[in-house]
Formats: C-alpha cells, sequence, structure tokens
C-alpha cells in the first residue's frame, strides 16, 4: 500500500490511458468487421484517428476528465460518456463519408447504426468499470483527510457543511469551529485540510498564512478581491511585481460573434424543440385551461426590465413572487416535469431570438430578487454589466436553492473570465444539467438538519 502512495499520480494516469485506448480500440475494432479498410494503415485510416482522438480529449477537457480521487464515480461516467459519445456520432459519421467512393458506396448512406449502438453501450461499461475501479483503488490508498470548518456563525456552518458531507471519502470533519475560538490553531495542527467561511478579511489572511505555513490544504469562498484576481494578470513594472486587472467591456468583434451565435443557436432551438414545445402547451392547456405561459419582468444588463417567456409550471391563482420550496403546493403535475429537466425554459430562446438575452450570460433575476439581494449584497448589482443569459456557470452549477452569494460569485465569475471559448464550454456543458436533473432543480428545503459548533 505505501508503494501504492508513492506511485499514485502514475497509477491513476495509467489507468486514464489505458481506457483511453479502450475506448478508441472499441470503435475501430468493432467498425473494422463493417469497414475493414480502416483496419489497414491509409491515410483515411489516420484521418478517422486524428479526429476521434482529437475530438475525444476536447471534449473531455470541455466536461471534466478521469478526476479519480476529486469528483464521485457518477459525475465522472456522466462527463466521459457524454465526451464519448458526441465523439462516436461524429466520428461515424466521417467514417459513412469517407466510405462514398467508385469500389464501396456511389452514394451516402448512414451505415451500420446497430454497430454504433454496440460500441456506445460497450464503451460506456468500460466508462463505468474503468471509473468505479479507479476511485476504489485510489481511497484504498488515500483515506479521507481531517479535515476542520472555520466559519463566523452557525448560519454559515450550515451553509456549507453539507457540501463537504457529500464526499465522505475525500474528507472526515473532526471539528467545526468559529474563527475566534482559543486553540483554534491547535485545531488546525490536528487537521490535513482546512475550510474557512465566511471569515472576516483580515482573521481570513491569518488564518490563511498560518495553513501556509504548517502546509495545509485550503479552501476558502470568494470575496470581491478574489473576484477581480480570476481576471488579472501579473506585470512587472520596472522592479516592482504587481497585479493588474483592467476593465474592459466586450469588444465590437466578440459583441458581433456573440449575438450571431444567440440568432443562429435560438433559430435552431425553436426550430428542433418546436414540436416538443407544442406538446408542451397543449399539455398545460388541458391540465387546467390556463394560460401556456408564464410571463414575467426581470432585468437584464444596464438594469433594463423585459418580460421573460416561460412554460406555466404553477397554478396561476398561486402563482406569487416568491421562491419555491420542496414539495411546493403551486406546482402543477406537468409542471412538475417541466422544471425536472429545465424544459420550462425553452421558451426562452424567444427572448434571446428578440435580443433581450443571450445564450450565455448571468441568469435574470426577478425584479423583486434583484432589490432584495442588492440591499444584502450591493455587489449583486455587477452581475448587470452584461446580458441575462439561458445558461452560465450559475445555471450549470448552481440549482434553485444555491445562495444569492453563491450565484452572484458564479455569475462574476463567468463576467471575469469572459472569452467566445468559454461561452462555447459552457453551452456545451448545459447537457450535463439534463443528465442530474433531480439535483439541478433541487429547492429550497424546509426542513434541513442543524449542525452547531463541536467548540465554543
Amino acid at each position: 500500500m505505501s508503494f501504492l502512495n508513492k506511485f499514485q499520480k502514475t497509477v491513476v494516469f495509467l489507468l486514464k490511458a489505458l481506457l483511453y485506448l479502450c475506448l478508441i480500440g472499441t470503435f475501430f475494432v468493432i467498425f473494422g468487421t463493417e469497414f475493414e479498410w480502416i483496419l489497414r494503415a491509409s491515410r483515411t485510416t489516420a484521418v478517422l484517428l486524428v479526429t476521434f482522438c482529437g475530438l475525444e480529449v476536447c471534449l473531455i477537457s470541455v466536461y471534466g476528465g478521469y478526476l479519480i480521487g476529486k469528483l464521485k464515480s457518477k459525475p465522472i461516467v456522466m462527463s466521459i460518456s457524454l465526451a464519448t459519445v458526441i465523439t462516436d456520432l461524429v466520428t461515424h459519421l466521417q467514417l459513412c463519408i469517407m466510405n462514398v467512393n467508385a469500389n464501396n458506396n456511389p452514394h451516402f448512406i448512414y451505415e451500420a447504426p446497430h454497430l454504433l449502438l454496440l460500441v456506445i453501450c460497450i464503451q460506456i461499461a468500460l466508462i463505468i468499470l474503468f471509473t468505479y475501479f479507479g476511485n476504489y483503488v485510489y481511497f484504498t490508498i488515500n483515506k479521507p483527510e481531517r479535515c476542520c470548518i472555520i466559519t463566523s456563525s452557525e448560519e454559515s456552518l450550515n451553509n456549507i457543511v453539507e457540501k463537504i458531507k457529500r464526499y465522505k471519502k475525500q474528507y472526515c470533519i473532526t471539528d467545526m469551529v468559529h474563527y475566534s475560538t482559543k486553540g483554534v490553531f491547535d485545531i488546525i495542527n490536528s487537521c490535513d485540510t482546512v475550510f474557512i467561511y465566511d471569515v472576516p478579511v483580515k482573521e481570513k489572511a491569518l488564518i490563511c498564512e498560518y495553513c501556509y505555513a504548517k502546509n495545509k490544504n485550503i479552501y476558502y469562498n470568494f470575496e470581491m478581491s478574489d473576484i477581480l484576481s480570476l481576471g488579472a494578470k501579473s506585470v512587472v513594472l520596472v522592479d516592482k511585481p504587481l497585479m493588474s486587472a483592467v476593465v474592459r467591456d466586450l469588444t465590437f468583434e466578440q459583441r458581433f460573434i456573440k449575438r450571431t451565435m444567440d440568432i443562429i443557436i435560438s433559430l435552431a432551438a425553436l426550430i428542433v424543440c418546436g414540436p416538443l414545445m407544442l406538446v408542451c402547451a397543449a399539455l398545460i392547456k388541458l391540465e387546467d385551461g390556463g394560460h401556456v405561459f408564464f410571463r414575467q419582468y426581470r432585468a437584464t444588463k444596464n438594469g433594463k426590465l423585459f418580460k421573460v417567456y416561460k412554460f406555466r409550471t404553477m397554478k396561476e391563482q398561486d402563482s406569487v413572487n416568491r421562491s419555491v420550496t420542496d414539495d411546493d403546493d403551486r406546482i402543477t403535475k406537468i409542471g412538475a416535469y417541466l422544471r425536472k429537466f429545465r424544459i420550462d425554459e425553452l421558451p426562452q430562446f424567444i427572448n434571446i431570438l428578440k435580443g433581450e438575452m443571450s445564450v450565455v450570460g448571468p441568469r435574470p433575476e426577478m425584479v423583486e430578487n434583484v432589490d432584495k439581494y442588492t440591499k444584502d449584497l450591493p455587489e449583486f448589482a455587477y452581475r448587470l454589466r452584461v446580458k441575462g443569459g439561458l445558461t452560465g456557470y450559475a445555471q450549470i452549477a448552481g440549482k434553485y436553492n444555491t445562495s444569492p452569494k453563491d450565484k452572484l460569485v458564479l455569475d462574476l465569475m463567468y463576467i471575469e473570465k469572459y472569452s467566445l471559448w468559454l461561452d462555447f464550454k459552457l453551452i456545451l456543458q448545459t447537457a450535463t444539467v439534463f443528465l442530474r436533473a433531480s439535483d439541478s432543480t433541487e429547492a429550497f428545503s424546509k426542513h434541513k438538519k442543524k449542525y452547531h459548533f463541536t467548540q465554543k
């Protein structure tokens, strides 16, 4: 076991390499039974191989790779499976195109779909096997890290502790203390990892410096200074090392490309999803005879108001402007399914086509929430520097019950790190929301377990 511990990174790398080789081999060996020419060394085979490998690597970098020891097995399986299925579809289409020639098929035919299905099934089985085995090996070698949570109140403690407890194989919570507790540094000494949450800036800096000096792993929540550093870069002014955070708007080229993408994607989505939207509209109408669409004023760039379109998922007589809770009796039967799979959001492509929203951007909030959140968090107004979007960091990583501050941080992360490549990645990552529908639509709970400090 000690031997494996020394070479755990090598073990993970070898497992990753073997998995990728198995995925590639599965595709080419199985399709080789139908298309014998792809198993021979040729320029055509090389093109297919480059397409498969290149696309697989790019998509895995978008959806997350073989993150053994960092994530649970299920999200790893979903991300690699999604990347692999897309790669299979594109490479299979290219294979069918290349098979059109005078000696084989004079016309394009989408061939051997049964082999594609077989390839996908075997690959997903391999991904599941390698992921669960990899995590088993990793967590057999590495026991859970002893960790403590240092925070400023029991309310803040309850905001973070449940998140950590979901990773029982990674972390074992030994202490939960207030930052002013006597002996807090002795507690840090007894741990491997320290979570610092909602601690005042001065005290947080002191604790972080101590953890760094003692070689302790540190996790801490974002503050505005941390957000600024995301878009900053290091510079040397003569002999002075500085951090440069230059505030700038989107360039003309970026705005043009972003708007063009919005028009193309929204038009394509409305055409492709049109039949599904008609079915949803009919089901909503049949259930209670009410309106199909729910319209509500939302705030977007520079505080401009517009009416957002959504499929109505609640009873009309009870649709007041307040957040959804667990077992909310306002939600209709069909509305529960629409919300679970985010289908109620589809009409917002109309808003995008009209230019009121973008495909990617901060989630446009209810006017009531904007006033409320800005009062509690003045930085919330910074979200209005860009146009509201259908998807983004907050929509992908967050849930209905994600706290306003965490949503704010996720939105500001997008604004500070903005690039057209980031937009493209977030559009692709949106597919993961549907794969974890029950998690992403988790509502505000009325009954939550309360945690208390272990020492006072």
